[in-house]
């Protein structure tokens, strides 16, 4: 395993959400520095406000629920909702590009919106009623609906960080966030001796489809981040989550901002399992995602072509064998 380089331009550093909103404008300024040169790994450790006793009892509560016999687990299903609510079983997701399908279970939930709401009718499948185990774990509904909405919170703030670093106002990714259906994955990781043959790791290397993503702390390592070629470990400090950016952002800032490669690897040995909560920031699905102008210069043309967030989304969800029949063809 390599280490981090050490030349300050391509390494995962620290930066203080709450000093960037508080803090005079050399403060603010060094934020946002900071968060952009970190950005260059794709990743940052972002110091947030959530409080950690929230992350503790979610994931006391998310242990309690994995633990579960298999059948009873499976009554979690939410059938037609593609991944993005209740519970998704060992050997579905399978990275794009790749053959084999990851080592990990999932419970998923996002937001609901009231049945007349024109997103909801307009992609149902992207805002379906939350399935929370809770006639078996009792509690579990309010604690991670919390633990969703003080994520999302931060995952706003943050953008406004990045929003300042690229020259764009600072509410611009706050109107792409209304009613957007981000959301929230509890993964577990089960021991790598119990997986069904060879070749199979936790989580194949990937790009995120969204702004950016928030992890708050897992509950072992295993995170890897792809940096100049080198595999590194990637694990936040105690009152940090890591924070990285998705194929959106990339799209949005002409790639000013890339996506972050990443990986979750079991250690070498370990007969552990591995829990983590995983936050996707998504726009609202009829939001256009264009190249920024302040992005676009003679240096750096316009990348990409218009694209709405939702027919994206959904391309990226086949090819990972999310969207119900009809799984793509990894041969």
């Amino acid at each position: 395993m390599h280490g981090m380089s050490t030349d300050g331009e391509h390494r995962i550093l620290e930066v203080d959400l709450v000093r960037f909103e508080r803090g005079d404008a050399t403060a603010r300024r060094a934020v946002v520095d900071g968060v952009l040169r970190s950005l260059g790994t794709g990743f940052v450790y972002l110091k947030h406000d959530v409080p950690e006793g929230l992350i503790d009892d979610a994931y006391g509560m998310l242990a309690e629920f994995f633990h579960l016999p298999g059948e009873q687990k499976d009554r979690y299903i939410a059938e037609g909702s593609m991944g993005q609510t209740g519970y998704t079983g060992l050997l579905v997701e399978t990275a794009a590009d790749r053959d084999q399908p990851d080592w990990k279970e999932m419970l998923n939930w996002g937001r609901e919106l009231p049945a007349g709401h024109p997103l909801r009718r307009k992609f149902p499948h992207r805002y379906m009623e939350r399935v929370f185990p809770e006639s078996d774990v009792p509690g579990i509904s309010a604690t991670l609906t919390l633990l969703w909405e003080r994520f999302e919170d931060v995952q706003r703030r943050f953008l406004r960080v990045i929003a300042a670093g690229v020259g764009a106002g600072s509410g611009y990714f706050d109107g792409m966030l209304a009613d957007g259906p981000t959301l929230c994955r509890a993964i577990r990781y089960p021991p790598m001796p119990e997986a069904p043959g060879e070749g199979f790791i936790w989580a194949d290397e990937h790009e995120d489809i969204n702004l950016v993503t928030a992890l708050p702390r897992a509950t072992a390592p295993g995170l890897q981040v792809l940096i100049e070629g080198d595999w590194v470990d990637a694990m936040a400090p105690a009152g940090y989550a890591i924070l990285n950016t998705g194929m959106m952002i990339e799209r949005v800032t002409n790639g000013r901002i890339a996506a972050g490669p990443h990986r979750v690897v079991a250690p070498p040995d370990t007969t552990e399992e591995r829990f983590s909560v995983v936050q996707f920031c998504h726009p609202s699905p009829w939001t256009i995602l264009a190249p920024l102008a302040c992005c676009i210069d003679a240096d750096r043309p316009q990348q990409a072509h218009p694209i709405l967030a939702g027919d994206w989304l959904d391309q990226v969800l086949y090819d990972i064998n999310l969207l119900e029949d009809a799984s793509p063809d990894h041969s």
